[in-house]
C-alpha cells in the first residue's frame, strides 16, 4: 500500500501529514510521491497558499524506508542493481526534487522519530520545529546503505559537514536538544504545543506579501550554489518588480498609518 499524504487547509497554510500506522510513516509508494509532487504543485500554482506545514501522524514523524520491503527484497528494493538505482530515480527521488522546486516557505513540525529518510525529508524544508519527544538519525549506514534520497547533500548545508558526517558516520540517535544545538531545528516545544507553535510561524510567514516570500525563498535557494554576482543580478531584477507591486505601495501605507497591511498578491 505505501503511506498516504493528508492534505488540509487552513486559511493560507497548506498541511500535509504523511500517514501509515503500520510502518510509522515510511516513505514508500508511487502514490505517495505523486502525492507529493501534487501538493507541491498545487501550492505553487495558487497564490493563496503561502507556507506549508509537514508533519506525521502519531508518534513517528517518518520511519524512512521500509526496512521490511529491504529485508524482503520487495518493491523499490526488488531487482538487479541496475533496476534499484532507476527505481530510486524514479522513486524516492522524486521527493527532493519535487521540494526542490517549492516557492513557498516550509516548515517540517516534527513530532516524533525522524529516521533515516524521514531526517532528510525534515531537512527538504525550509524551518523545522520539533516536539519534545522527537529523535534524529542519519542511520543508513547501520542497514548497510546510503542516503540515496539527497541526505549527504541536504544536512552537510543545514548543520555543517563536521557535525553531518558525525551523523552520517556514525548513525547515531540525536534527541530534540541536541538537534536544536546543533542547528537542525529551530527550536524544541512540549509536544501537546507542537502544532499550535507551527501554526504561528506559519501565520508570522503568511502575513507577508506572497510574490516577495516566494522571491525571497528563490533567492536563498539560489543563494546555495550560485556565486554572489548572480544572486545579485537576480535581487535586482526581483526587487525591481517588487518596488512596482500593489502590497509594497499598500505595506508602506500601512507603516505610515500605523495600522496592519492587507497584503492581496497584487
Amino acid at each position: 500500500m505505501g503511506a498516504t499524504l493528508e492534505a488540509s487547509r487552513r486559511d493560507h497554510v497548506l498541511l500535509l501529514t504523511i500517514s501509515d500506522p503500520d510502518t510509522r510513516n515510511a516513505l514508500n509508494g508511487d502514490e505517495f510521491y505523486a502525492a507529493i509532487e501534487d501538493a507541491i504543485e498545487f501550492a505553487n500554482n495558487d497564490l493563496d497558499i503561502r507556507a506549508i506545514i509537514l508533519t506525521g501522524e502519531g508518534s513517528a514523524f517518518s520511519s524512512g524506508g521500509n526496512v521490511r520491503d529491504m529485508l524482503e527484497r520487495e518493491g523499490m528494493f526488488s531487482g538487479t542493481p541496475e533496476q534499484i538505482a532507476e527505481q530510486y530515480r524514479t522513486g524516492i527521488q522524486r521527493i527532493p526534487r519535487a521540494f526542490w522546486k517549492l516557492d513557498v516557505p516550509a516548515i517540517a513540525a516534527v513530532n516524533g522519530a525522524a529516521i533515516g529518510a524521514g531526517c532528510d525529508l525534515a531537512c527538504m524544508c525550509d524551518i523545522r520545529i520539533a516536539s519534545d519527544r522527537a529523535v534524529f538519525t542519519e542511520s543508513f549506514v547501520r542497514v548497510g546503505i546510503v542516503a540515496g534520497d539527497g541526505g549527504s547533500w541536504l544536512l552537510p548545508r543545514i548543520v555543517g559537514y563536521a557535525r553531518a558526517a558525525e551523523m552520517a558516520f556514525t548513525a547515531g540517535v540525536i534527541d530534540a536538544d541536541e538537534a536544536c544545538a546543533i542547528g537542525l531545528v529551530s527550536r524544541v516545544v512540549p509536544h501537546d504545543k507542537l502544532m499550535q507553535v507551527a501554526f504561528e510561524l506559519a501565520g508570522r510567514i503568511t502575513a507577508n506579501p506572497p510574490h516577495v516570500l516566494r522571491w525571497t525563498k528563490r533567492l536563498m535557494r539560489e543563494s546555495q550554489h550560485a556565486q554572489l554576482d548572480t544572486i545579485l543580478n537576480m535581487a535586482a531584477s526581483y526587487q525591481a518588480m517588487a518596488h512596482r507591486t500593489e502590497d509594497h505601495a499598500e505595506a508602506l501605507a500601512a507603516m505610515m498609518e500605523k495600522r496592519r497591511p492587507e497584503f492581496k498578491g497584487r
